[in-house]
């Protein structure tokens, strides 16, 4: 390479660099004056408070000792919102509450079927399986919420559940 070839490489090596340093410094100054003005609009615009509002629905939290009318849950467009099916045997608990961990091992749940992963939990006993799903439990695997994150199932639908898992197994 020729003295002239390097110092062009190098001229335009330095003209390239300063280029992206100004656009970075552009970018930056329009991301800091659009921060401080456009944001203000959008954030009061009619329009964007009610889509907020509606994407927060189930997000909202009661606190105790306030007053937390406003957190009854209605039903979208008028319309009654369908009662949630309580499930009647072992298999529908499962389909239904159980099956949204265990299928696929989300939160450190044992995998459905996955004999090597249950045996430490299947040596303990059937009644510590019992209470762990009853009541909950937090392990160095993971987490089970209290029946499975439904608090309307009774002891012997759990149970039930528990021992459809078992069979799987």
């Amino acid at each position: 390479m020729s003295a002239q070839d390097s110092k062009f490489f190098n001229v335009f090596s330095l003209v390239l660099g300063i280029l992206i340093i100004i656009t970075l410094i552009l970018f930056a100054l329009a991301r800091l004056v659009g921060e401080n003005t456009q944001r203000v609009h959008v954030k009061s615009e009619p329009k964007y408070v009610a889509a907020v509002e509606g994407h927060l629905t189930t997000a909202r939290v009661a606190i105790a000792g306030q007053d937390n009318s406003a957190l009854t849950i209605r039903a979208v467009g008028g319309a009654e919102a369908p009662a949630l099916a309580l499930p009647t045997d072992g298999p529908s608990v499962y389909a239904t509450v159980c099956g949204a961990c265990h299928t696929n091992g989300i939160g450190g749940a044992p995998r459905s079927g996955d004999g090597g992963a249950w045996a430490p939990r299947v040596a303990q006993g059937k009644a510590t399986l019992y209470k762990h799903s009853i009541e909950g439990f937090q392990g160095s695997a993971g987490v089970m919420p209290a029946r499975g994150g439904r608090s309307d199932l009774s002891d012997e639908l759990v149970k039930a559940a528990v021992d459809h898992m078992l069979e799987q197994i």
